[in-house]
């Protein structure tokens, strides 16, 4: 059984390395980037790379409510979708994780595209971000998280699930529809422009950003899931959190992290979240290598360092606060249909949109 275990385990994680191999070299190719989406929005009214964005969502939110309905996946058994949303921490955490976003030039997942591309900056980014999410979550970050953040008077108590369809009453084909509906109203909406479905790289971005959210959950949500040997419960095998998980970057910065500290520790392993964050860098480095795109970028003055910096804690604190970040939350829990992703979500934008605004006007009064 120990045997068997190991081996479901090394499936998912080698699984979930591989699918973020391919996902790091697609997003290097096309420049897949949420915080560059939403500047394109804000600064040129360009919604090419939003409607790529969105189209990974509408996949996602299509593919695992398949699964779900197809008996391949428990929705309800995932972070989104307790019965508690902590509002007030989806909301703070997503507002701080826009604005760190902003500041360091990218979220975490475009973090990790651009240290495979040899973008020091990145690096420095890399490592604020991860020990900031540890900090959050056991240090003394995680106190006024879990202490303020998630206090009862920021906190909804929703029964069992926190899912829009459960909250509606729906049963299992319901949420199936609405799934469906959901997806051809996105899926409308951005295949409409012309100029987005003649941009393949576009296209590529959001097919394949939205198919690998929902391999992911097939993997650790549904071939992961078997009994723990040890205490004979039915259980996910290769998720730090041992519940249903897809990709999601924040939080896993920080386990690998943490698993380079503590490398002779038995109890820390390498799981599937640590092993999409190493596969993004892989899958970028090839790409950068291959299509002769690598090259040294470092800081142009002290300001910049100081900038990315202050935007990398930023995204540590925010990402794990609101539980997930614009791949995490964005895409992967907005696949859940959870009501908290949409809250932290919001959080997000608003925290990038309000940040490049007060960008602007600053450069404006510069100039």
């Amino acid at each position: 059984m120990h045997s068997e275990v190991i081996s479901l385990s090394g499936i998912v994680i080698w699984g979930g390395f591989s699918l973020a191999v391919l996902f790091g070299y697609v997003a290097h190719k096309t420049g897949f980037c949420t915080m560059g989406a939403v500047s394109d929005v804000v600064n040129m009214s360009d919604w090419g790379r939003m409607r790529a964005w969105m189209l990974a969502m509408a996949i996602a939110i299509l593919g695992a409510n398949g699964l779900a309905y197809f008996g391949q996946l428990n929705l309800a058994d995932t972070l989104y979708t307790a019965g508690q949303v902590y509002w007030g921490a989806a909301l703070i955490g997503g507002l701080c994780f826009g604005v760190g976003m902003t500041l360091a030039g990218g979220c975490a997942q475009r973090t990790l595209v651009r240290v495979g591309g040899g973008n020091l900056k990145s690096i420095v980014v890399f490592l604020f971000l991860g020990y900031s999410a540890l900090v959050t979550m056991r240090g003394l970050f995680g106190a006024f998280r879990v202490g303020v953040l998630q206090s009862e008077p920021l906190t909804l108590s929703l029964g069992s699930s926190s899912a829009i369809p459960a909250l509606l009453g729906l049963d299992a084909q319901g949420q199936f529809g609405l799934a469906a509906g959901l997806f051809l109203l996105i899926a409308i909406f951005v295949f409409k422009d012309r100029e987005f479905r003649h941009n393949r790289d576009n296209v590529l971005a959001g097919s394949i950003a939205g198919l690998v959210v929902v391999a992911g959950w097939y993997l650790a949500g549904h071939l992961g899931y078997s009994e723990n040997p040890d205490t004979l419960e039915m259980t996910y095998l290769a998720t730090n959190s041992h519940r249903a998980e897809s990709l999601s970057f924040v939080a896993p910065i920080g386990y690998t992290m943490d698993l380079w500290a503590y490398w002779t520790d038995a109890q820390t392993k390498v799981t599937f979240g640590i092993a999409t964050v190493f596969g993004i860098g892989v899958g970028s480095f090839l790409y950068a290598i291959l299509h002769k795109t690598f090259r040294w970028e470092y800081f142009t003055s002290p300001q910049d360092l100081f900038s990315h910096i202050i935007g990398a804690t930023l995204m540590g604190f925010g990402g794990v606060t609101a539980m997930g970040c614009t791949i995490g939350q964005g895409i992967t829990g907005l696949s859940t249909l959870a009501l908290g992703s949409v809250i932290a979500l919001t959080g997000i934008l608003a925290g990038a949109v309000i940040t490049m605004k007060l960008q602007y006007r600053w450069m404006m009064r510069e100039s």
